[in-house]
């Protein structure tokens, strides 16, 4: 499937315009994401019509707590990140190349289909970066939007205005992982600009997309409290108050092994000064029930 969001350059090389890396490809190379692949001058997608994760899972796994609580959604993921998180939960797929890794072969309509036959009220693009495969993103979600069903995006946010602005129209619900609120942190744990996720977060506000936010917290890394007081200053002074945030319980993966899993006592500092700062919707995740 060609892609949408490139452009092609005099020596044979593909400028991919979809995110901000701006990956300039050779022929038979990938981009960041190993999912767009140039083909003889031409970006091409690599997973468009080939998810290799299908489940149903409860609307609260992604997690959304505040947008139709107590209902399911189809998940469906392709393999491909454009981010390098070190920390990465689902590494085995989003931190490979396609062709080792299984999939399913689904169209577009394939998947509205299956989503009606197993009585789901919506579609969730999730598990690693759905960005990344955008074109089978949208294909996807403008044939669920015809048939009633709700599209939620769970993603890292980061995306050029353009490929995102083509999506916001079909888009009900979207979780975005503000994964810091340091520069600094972004470049060093997952390879990008924390710039590009604020201004995607603030599209989704302007469009109308139900948003909620998740900030996992790991020890010695993002776990300034002060950099989280200022993370939550920055939500309150863009009329985010009203959006649920979730605090998330890390643990040893990937390549951040030699680090222990988050002491609750540091999620509830945050919640404290979540609270504090007029967060109104403030969440744990990863602990302990009676926590």
């Amino acid at each position: 499937m060609e892609c949408r969001y490139y452009q092609r350059m005099d020596d044979g090389r593909v400028e991919c315009q979809l995110c901000p890396h701006h990956c300039k490809i050779s022929i038979g190379k990938t981009g960041i994401c190993r999912s767009r692949k140039n083909h003889d001058g031409m970006l091409v997608s690599e997973v468009y019509g080939k998810p290799c994760s299908l489940a149903i899972d409860p609307i609260e796994k992604k997690p959304l707590y505040h947008f139709h609580p107590g209902t399911t959604c189809l998940s469906i993921a392709c393999t491909g990140c454009n981010f390098r998180c070190l920390n990465c939960q689902n590494h085995e797929i989003s931190q490979v190349t396609p062709d080792v890794v299984d999939y399913y072969k689904l169209t577009p309509e394939d998947v509205v289909s299956l989503c009606l036959k197993h009585h789901c009220p919506g579609i969730a693009y999730t598990y690693t970066e759905p960005l990344t495969y955008m074109e089978y993103v949208i294909d996807t979600a403008r044939l669920a939007h015809e048939q009633g069903l709700w599209n939620i995006l769970v993603t890292a946010g980061y995306v050029c205005k353009e490929p995102l602005a083509d999506l916001l129209p079909f888009l009900d619900a979207a979780n975005i992982d503000l994964k810091s609120f340091s520069d600094e942190i972004y470049l060093k744990v997952s390879g990008g600009h924390l710039s590009t996720v604020l201004d995607t977060i603030l599209a989704m506000r302007d469009a109308g997309v139900w948003i909620e936010l998740t900030n996992l917290v790991i020890p010695t890394v993002n776990d300034d409290m002060e950099m989280i007081r200022h993370m939550c200053r920055w939500m309150v002074e863009n009329d985010l108050a009203e959006v649920p945030l979730h605090f998330s319980r890390f643990f040893p993966r990937y390549k951040m092994q030699d680090l222990p899993p988050t002491p609750v006592s540091t999620l509830q500092m945050a919640e404290q000064i979540a609270s504090e700062e007029g967060i109104h919707h403030v969440y744990l995740g990863n602990v302990p029930h009676q926590y």
